[in-house]
């Protein structure tokens, strides 16, 4: 089966934010996104709202749970306690953890599993007795997937920002895939699923999803986002499930 999609609303929060409006709707434009095909939602509620604002995550779940009851939602961010307090108050069916300073612009980096494995544990353990599904942030790092299993996790989502950043360089960009797909495989045969994100377009999906045909999920904003102003958010989906294999 085909990697799911999770349009992340992250890019379309911070466009709204920069008015005192209502619009762009980031409530109306999950549900175009999920009418359209998408698989899920995913939103980063960093600690300034800067993007996705707390007061979207009812909406977001009433949303998914009124009239797309097969969808996903998906939360990620830093795994503070007022973090883990939204996720346990909005009952995501995933949650995705990332190492993020809040500060920081956009989440640039994964885990260091073997490092973190003592912060991370009891978190994920925590979460898995929530009945949460648990994504924990990877570098293309083949050697630390025992660990990152070790955790108690579901699933890794690979940071492809690298990947998606060499959009010119197409020999840069097939070493980089095959570092992805190499963790790929080491975490499958650690017991682990895969997702992945960060800077995923139509044009550079297909050969990931080639790469890691158990790809699980990608989740996706900034690119999708950016193609929405061009082709619309329902025709924008249709293409990104088409890179998908879908």
């Amino acid at each position: 089966m085909p990697a799911k999609l999770s349009v992340n609303l992250n890019a379309i929060a911070m466009l709204r934010n920069r008015r005192d409006l209502p619009w762009p709707s980031v409530i109306g434009l999950g549900r175009l996104a999920l009418a359209a095909g998408a698989h899920g939602l995913t939103v980063h509620p960093r600690p300034d709202e800067r993007h996705t604002r707390h007061s979207d995550l009812p909406e977001i779940r009433a949303l998914i749970d009124d009239e797309f009851p097969k969808a996903e939602f998906n939360i990620e961010g830093y795994p503070s306690e007022d973090f883990l307090a939204l996720v346990e108050k909005h009952q995501p069916e995933q949650v995705t953890l990332v190492p993020d300073d809040p500060a920081q612009a956009t989440s640039d980096h994964g885990w260091n599993f073997v490092a973190d494995a003592p912060f991370l544990t009891p978190i994920v353990k925590r979460l898995k007795k929530g009945g949460f599904r648990v994504s924990l942030f990877s570098d293309a790092d083949p050697d630390g997937m025992r660990a990152a299993r070790d955790t108690g996790a579901d699933r890794i989502e690979l940071y492809t920002g690298p990947y998606g950043s060499y959009h010119s360089d197409s020999a840069k960009a097939a070493k980089e895939l095959d570092r992805l797909g190499k963790t790929a495989d080491a975490a499958l045969a650690a017991g682990l699923q895969v997702n992945a994100g960060h800077d995923l377009v139509v044009a550079n999906l297909p050969a990931l999803a080639k790469r890691i045909p158990a790809l699980a999920e990608v989740s996706i904003g900034h690119g999708l986002t950016a193609d929405a102003l061009e082709y619309g958010m329902a025709g924008t989906v249709g293409r990104f499930l088409k890179a998908c294999g879908w």
